[in-house]
């Protein structure tokens, strides 16, 4: 008798510890995951969708979507007579919508004030963006 009151006990208690730790662990699961998550939206956020390049001229900044290198000339004035407003440089992604991620696509300026190197940083892959006032002289178009 006194063996099987111990054998109840001892099962009894290895039940209940081992539910308790399993619940904790779940517990633990479910909080780490909610910090994972919540540390990827800060990340997400810390890097901009859009980022404005200034050109050398003094009233034309460039406007890049770093998710998908799409590419907006943007003029301001401060006269009532002068342009102001965003010619599309590049309307098209360049990369399909399940590859975009933010900070993707950055412009470097070069020597030629018109120019700038747009680069694809994950994988390497360079454009010349040239914009201008004249729709003409407005491109984007691969490096190979």
């Amino acid at each position: 008798m006194k063996n099987f009151i111990l054998i109840y006990f001892l099962t009894l208690t290895f039940i209940h510890t081992y539910g308790q730790t399993e619940q904790d662990s779940i517990i633990t699961i479910q909080k780490t995951e909610k910090q994972v998550e919540k540390q990827t939206k800060i990340q997400q956020l810390s890097v901009p969708i859009y980022k404005l390049f200034p050109t050398t001229n003094y009233w034309t900044f460039l406007k890049l979507d770093t998710r998908n290198g799409k590419i907006w000339q943007v003029h301001f004035t401060i006269s009532k007579d002068g342009y102001e407003g965003e010619l599309i440089l590049n309307s098209s992604s360049l990369i399909w919508d399940d590859k975009e991620i933010n900070g993707r696509f950055t412009l470097y300026p070069t020597e030629n004030m018109y120019n700038f190197i747009l680069l694809d940083q994950l994988n390497g892959t360079t454009y010349q963006v040239q914009w201008n006032n004249d729709e003409n002289k407005r491109f984007v178009s691969r490096i190979y």
